[in-house]
């Protein structure tokens, strides 16, 4: 059974189809905004697996056709997924995992395909609605209808999905899902907005979020599936009474230790000892011994946290872990910092390149070049693990984009600061927040290269813990308290605002008055943080880096680029090959010098400045004596620049033979004293002499 339904949504009308396409999976949708088009399909095995996690995965694929493109590389076919797609598949991964029944362990895959694109509007929101859909009408047991919408801010106004040019000048870029009672995932950027702005950007965004689901339900209840049964993978109730039984007390005495390793090494050690007690009565339930012994854990840290206020580790609501930071420890990069929160640590170093460095993006919306980036890594060892080595996974590209977006805006821009700047942070290690510790220790390197940041930015984890009426707000969570708890809520800004924003939530969502109190407290945890952090490096310092290259800019007029060039490239080889710096020049006539040495970058500046700059009127200039003829010498004053030193201008006196005062290859300083009718330099050298006494000239 097929069915359509369309919704004007901001300037542009949405469009959801169920039934059209992929009628083998559990559920399909096609969704339509503009010209972009995206195709969703959920599909679910028929029974459950044994794992000790919910076996999600969503795919975010961009097909190459989707705007005209054939994919580059030998192969000519979409290679791994990139990151604008690995982070668009978390978007919609975790606005939807928190809401499938605890016991429903059915492995489910929810494959999102982009295949038309208009390169105006972005297809993730779309991806999250044509999920939500999709999973609405199946059988998969799949019950709280979401929608996803993206805020923008314009001249002081909100708006819904704004195009990709809009978004270069909007204020807000906001990615936010939500069910028709509250927000369950929120991502995005800001440039310096208040606590209000995003507070007021979210409710914008959840009135038009209310409208797509009423539009998802009709379709359901004209086409939806009846939602199947499953097995339920639970424990017996004699098994978890009997770990109850065995680890209780020794659970909440663990609970008490404050140090992260100490308490899960005790937490081990019962876990343990429930296996051995119970493995001969109940062989085929061991797989639940962690889950149980979970259970008690977080039953627990939740209760004294509600009755007590008191947490895990034994701090108040709104108390930040100690911080400490030191700047300049690596003595051969660029700048470097770390940053340590309690039991968070992040090694930053900043690295700065030339434009040769910038990194390439080809995007179904088009080609362009990014000169600033920061890459996040997360070591098994970060976290007293034992892990393989590979290439950065999902949780590492979208933690270093949160980070990346929260620095971007205080990034000066190439015009002023021509530099490519990549970023590194490193976790030595992690409890709670390590995205957030990366963004202050990366500011700090940035200060300490000497980057001129507009000003610094911190983050910070919020938490909550909300039970039968009651919450509490956590500032500075760790990561017990993110993995109980019942909400990661990041926020990372200056003291002028928010720069950057991510929420994920376990429960079916929270209300406008939880999230503006969370974003309130998390302003006063920043300050505090920015507070320490200035403690040790108030601002950038003011001469970068000794081991940074030299870039100087240069803006000429396009039309004397062939003359820095010269023929063949002759000119600019032999600037580079004279000077060591590296020149690159752009078709508008921007040209960047770049040198690990200082005086090889100002003479290759000087020279490029001497081709193109026009011989001024009464100017002195030291040259060269090209050609000696009968009337004057012909003096190269600038490289390709020449003119005429008339004989009656070599001295005060009469001159018979041009040869009495000057011959080729002479070096003389000479005035301009103007150009010809036909637009030649005319030159003096009685004038300089005047001007400058006869034994400097």
């Amino acid at each position: 059974m097929t069915a359509k339904r369309e919704i004007q949504i901001g300037e542009r009308t949405l469009s959801i189809e169920i039934g059209k396409v992929a009628r083998q999976a559990n559920g399909s949708s096609w969704v339509q905004y503009g010209g972009t088009v995206v195709l969703v399909a959920a599909t679910a095995t028929r029974t459950p697996k044994d794992l000790p996690f919910f076996p999600l995965t969503v795919e975010y694929r961009e097909k190459a056709y989707a705007s005209g493109k054939i994919p580059g590389g030998f192969f000519k076919r979409e290679g791994r997924p990139s990151e604008k797609e690995i982070i668009s598949a978390r978007q919609i991964d975790r606005s939807i995992r928190p809401l499938f029944p605890d016991d429903y362990q059915n492995e489910l895959q929810v494959y999102v395909n982009i295949i038309s694109s208009d390169r105006e509007n972005d297809a993730d929101f779309l991806g999250l609605i044509g999920a939500s859909a999709a999973l609405a009408v199946s059988d998969i047991p799949f019950t709280t209808t979401i929608a996803g919408i993206r805020v923008g801010k314009l001249d002081g106004q909100l708006v819904v999905n704004p195009t990709f040019s809009q978004l270069d000048e909007s204020t807000i870029d906001l990615v936010v899902a939500g069910s028709a009672d509250s927000i369950v995932m929120v991502e995005g950027g800001a440039r310096m907005a208040s606590e209000e702005e995003m507070v007021e950007a979210l409710e914008f965004a959840h009135g038009h979020i209310k409208q797509i689901i009423e539009v998802i339900e009709e379709l359901k209840a004209e086409c939806g599936q009846t939602k199947s049964e499953y097995t339920s993978v639970r424990p017996s109730e004699e098994f978890v009474t009997k770990v109850d039984q065995i680890a209780r007390k020794g659970i909440l005495a663990a609970n008490k230790i404050a140090d992260k390793q100490t308490r899960e090494l005790a937490i081990d050690e019962i876990m343990e000892k429930v296996r051995t007690e119970t493995e001969e009565e109940y062989p085929d339930e061991q797989r639940f011994v962690w889950d149980t012994t979970h259970d008690i854990q977080k039953g627990d840290m939740r209760t004294t946290l509600l009755e007590t206020g008191v947490r895990v580790d034994g701090r108040q609501p709104e108390e930040i872990r100690q911080i400490t930071s030191e700047v300049s420890l690596l003595p051969c990069t660029h700048g470097s910092a770390i940053f340590t929160r309690g039991q968070t640590q992040a090694l930053a170093v900043v690295t700065l390149g030339t434009k040769q460095d910038e990194q390439k993006l080809d995007a179904l919306e088009g080609e362009s070049w990014k000169s600033y980036m920061l890459h996040y890594n997360f070591p098994s060892y970060s976290v007293g693990e034992v892990r393989r080595v590979f290439g950065p996974g999902r949780r590492e590209i979208g933690h270093g984009a949160l980070a990346e977006r929260a620095l971007r805006p205080i990034i000066p821009t190439e015009e002023y600061f021509p530099y490519t700047i990549r970023i590194v942070s490193d976790i030595l290690e992690s409890n709670g927040s390590s995205s957030m510790a990366t963004v202050c220790a990366a500011t700090l390197a940035l200060m300490d290269t000497g980057v001129p940041i507009k000003e610094a930015v911190a983050g910070v984890a919020m938490g909550l813990v909300q039970d039968n009426g009651n919450s509490v707000i956590l500032s500075d969570i760790s990561g017990t308290e993110d993995h109980l708890g019942d909400m990661d809520f990041k926020v990372a800004g200056t003291r002028d605002g928010i720069t950057s924003i991510q929420m994920d939530i376990k429960t079916s969502g929270v209300s406008r008055e939880l999230l503006a109190d969370a974003l309130g407290k998390a302003r006063v945890a920043r300050l505090h943080i920015l507070d320490a952090m200035e403690s040790v490096l108030p601002k950038p310092r003011a001469e970068l880096s000794e081991n940074a290259p030299r870039i100087i800019s240069i803006r000429i007029s396009p039309s004397k680029i062939g003359e820095v060039i010269g023929p063949g490239g002759k000119i600019i080889r032999s600037i580079q090959e004279t000077t060591g710096a590296k020149i690159d020049i752009d078709d508008d006539g921007l040209v960047t010098i770049a040198s690990v040495e200082k005086d090889g970058c100002e003479q290759a500046f000087k020279m490029i400045s001497s081709l193109v700059e026009e011989p001024e009127e009464g100017k002195l200039y030291e040259g060269i004596v090209q050609t000696v003829v009968k009337f004057g010498a012909f003096v190269e004053i600038m490289p390709g620049k020449d003119g005429l030193c008339h004989i009656s201008e070599l001295a005060e006196g009469r001159v018979e033979r041009v040869e009495d005062v000057l011959r080729e290859g002479d070096k003389v300083w000479v005035k301009c004293i103007g150009t010809d009718e036909g637009g030649k330099i005319r030159l003096s050298l009685k004038e300089a002499i005047r001007e400058m006494g006869e034994e400097k000239a």
